[in-house]
């Protein structure tokens, strides 16, 4: 074949449309048309393109845990990396810092080196391990978290391989956020001065953001006089003077984080009406009939949650698995696919196969992070080494399941992998009786399973749908492989170790400044498994029958009814309202209000700065308070671990 130039990305026009025919002219037919001339000639695994992915990812990678430890939730970061790599790149190539821009293919290697280390380390810590820490009131050390957070992540990283040519090549699932990182791609090489004026976009509304933090929470860094002063002294005294102290113990309150503004713009008004609606019923509601009819005589966040957890973790909970359940038709394509991929890798001496991931490397990837976490399950919490591979062998059969759903769906269900395996670990692993070693070796073996679980679907879909831009974009699948790989060092060193930072003892945990919801839910099912739901108070228990049924019927209704489903309530959304403060819910829906009048009035405008702004704000805002965080706690962890 005659040497020629790549195409210039103005030309990249994506397979959307996939490709027909038997699975090796469908395979045939990509590499002919969109790899050539672009995959084989074109850098895309350079030093650099490693190294931006892993400083923007370490970055990124906080933005997430802080906002998972405020709210629960994550947001990819793939395109929040590519809008910030494209400018940072272009603007040292503009001042002869650099020889040469980065090809489109650079970029997006950085991409999946930054979504692992963004994405794909930091899930476990606002889940499994947080719980760990509010059920035992301590952390596991450093060491044992590190090597934890690395094998789930390398679990679930080589589990995607013989699950990419099968769900992506042949059968060409859309995973629409691959789809969306490619077109981002596609647009920043091709219209440089709308990629420009997005990374400004961004800029600028993350360094409003970071001082708006700065002023919030602070200032007594400074000086305690200054303090009063501070934006958080000003909202508390606005609200004693207009709601009282009694509401405020409710969370009924008004508050100012920006990012969940901003996130209630990117979640869009059904989710975020549901939260709003959830959060009334139980925080000015249910708190208050309790408190009244003397229940409990509880007041704040941190005692509250104790008992609105319950009713929100079941209805979350039921909610996840039902609609896991309607997945019906995946999970059986997901078995059906079991022989198709291991098929398709024993053809050795074709072209696709010389650029694959090879085999080879998902069976050293996926025996070394059996033994290590077998090891690290026994040694840590006496789990036997069977029911360890059994945890292994649930994770692979789940993330494939976790996997096609999010092809088909763009949406990873996590939350229903951790659960199916606390509940089959239930029964593996069964109560103790409460207050013992048995009762509490239960729980940490019913945490750590379903860890694994979770962990590796995460990354395993993470994973795929960043190859999902890499097909679309024509890129080398091995390379972009170990791009995504070499991420898991950057996130898994700067997610714990910033972990630890910042929640340095459990007490922080379940509190006003990080009410943990993802945690606070996985704490509950596990207590309830481990100690056996007899221990739990009469009204806990009513809780979780309700909160279950609300998690049922609003999954059915919307099945039943799809023309109306944007108005029948998300159940997660209602559910996970019970998780945190009243006021949160309140600024979901301005955001969500927000952006549907920005939508609405201005569409072109709100088309090209919505997702820039938002995620901006996001990262200002969590980023500043990650550095308070560090300012605050840093040295007394740094004392501790110098000994």
């Amino acid at each position: 074949m005659p040497e020629q130039d790549p195409p210039p990305p103005e030309t990249f026009e994506l397979p959307l449309a996939g490709f027909q025919g038997t699975p090796d002219e469908i395979e045939r037919q990509w590499f002919d048309q969109v790899y050539t001339g672009r995959g084989d000639r074109m850098p895309q695994l350079t030093v650099r393109a490693v190294v931006m992915g892993s400083l923007l990812g370490g970055v990124l990678s906080l933005t997430n845990l802080y906002v998972g430890l405020k709210s629960g939730w994550g947001f990819g970061v793939a395109i929040t990396a590519c809008i910030l790599s494209y400018a940072i790149w272009t603007t040292f190539y503009q001042l002869g810092l650099v020889g040469s821009k980065m090809t489109i293919l650079e970029n997006n290697c950085m991409q999946s080196t930054a979504s692992s280390a963004g994405y794909s380390t930091g899930g476990t810590l606002i889940s499994a391990f947080a719980a760990y820490m509010m059920i035992h009131n301590q952390p596991l050390s450093i060491p044992l978290t590190l090597a934890w957070v690395f094998f789930i992540a390398v679990l679930g990283v080589t589990m995607a391989i013989p699950m990419k040519r099968q769900m992506i090549n042949i059968e060409q699932l859309r995973f629409p956020s691959g789809i969306a990182a490619a077109e981002t791609l596609v647009a920043l090489h091709s219209h440089g001065a709308k990629g420009m004026r997005a990374a400004r976009a961004l800029g600028i509304a993350g360094l409003a953001a970071a001082v708006s933090k700065f002023w919030f929470e602070g200032l007594d860094l400074f000086n305690e006089k200054i303090a009063a002063f501070s934006l958080a002294a000003l909202v508390e005294r606005l609200n004693l003077k207009t709601i009282g102290q009694t509401w405020m113990d409710r969370t009924v309150m008004v508050g100012w984080e920006p990012m969940f503004i901003a996130a209630g713009v990117l979640t869009g008004l059904r989710v975020s009406v549901s939260m709003f609606l959830g959060g009334t019923l139980c925080w000015c509601v249910f708190v208050p009939i309790l408190q009244h009819q003397g229940v409990t005589h509880a007041a704040g966040y941190k005692e509250l949650i104790l008992w609105t957890v319950w009713g929100g973790a079941s209805c979350m909970v039921a909610s996840g698995l039902l609609s896991f359940a309607f997945q019906w038709r995946s999970v059986l394509r997901a078995f059906s696919d079991l022989g198709k991929m291991f098929s398709l890798g024993k053809k050795k001496n074709d072209e696709l196969s010389a650029i694959e991931t090879p085999g080879s490397w998902f069976v050293a990837g996926q025996g070394i992070s059996l033994v290590a976490l077998a090891v690290l399950a026994h040694e840590s919490f006496g789990m036997p080494y069977w029911q360890s591979l059994l945890a292994v062998l649930l994770s692979f059969l789940l993330s494939l399941v976790a996997c096609r759903v999010t092809g088909e769906t763009d949406t990873t269900p996590v939350g229903a992998m951790g659960k199916v395996t606390q509940l089959i670990f239930g029964v593996v692993h069964p109560a103790g009786t409460p207050g013992t070693v048995a009762a509490a070796r239960a729980m940490d073996v019913n945490l750590m399973s379903a860890n694994i679980t979770a962990g590796a679907a995460g990354s395993a879909a993470d994973l795929l749908t960043d190859l999902k831009s890499g097909y679309l974009l024509g890129a080398h699948p091995r390379k972009q492989f170990l791009a995504q790989f070499a991420g898991i060092f950057v996130g898994t060193l700067v997610t714990v170790l910033c972990f630890r930072v910042m929640v340095p003892s459990a007490e922080v945990l379940g509190s006003k400044q990080f009410p943990a919801p993802s945690a606070q839910t996985w704490k509950a099912v596990a207590l309830a498994l481990g100690n056996g739901f007899d221990t739990l108070e009469p009204v806990k228990k009513w809780s979780i029958l309700i909160g279950g049924l609300v998690g049922i019927i609003l999954p059915l209704l919307a099945k039943l009814f799809p023309k109306y489903d944007k108005w029948i309530p998300s159940a997660a959304g209602i559910g996970l309202a019970w998780t945190f403060d009243w006021y949160y819910s309140l600024m979901f829906l301005i955001g969500a209000l927000l952006g549907y009048v920005l939508e609405k009035s201005v569409p072109k405008a709100s088309k090209e700065y919505t997702f820039p702004v938002a995620s901006g704000v996001i990262a200002g805002d969590a980023l500043m308070g990650v550095l308070i965080q560090f300012c605050r706690n840093g040295p007394g962890i740094i004392r501790q671990l110098l000994g």
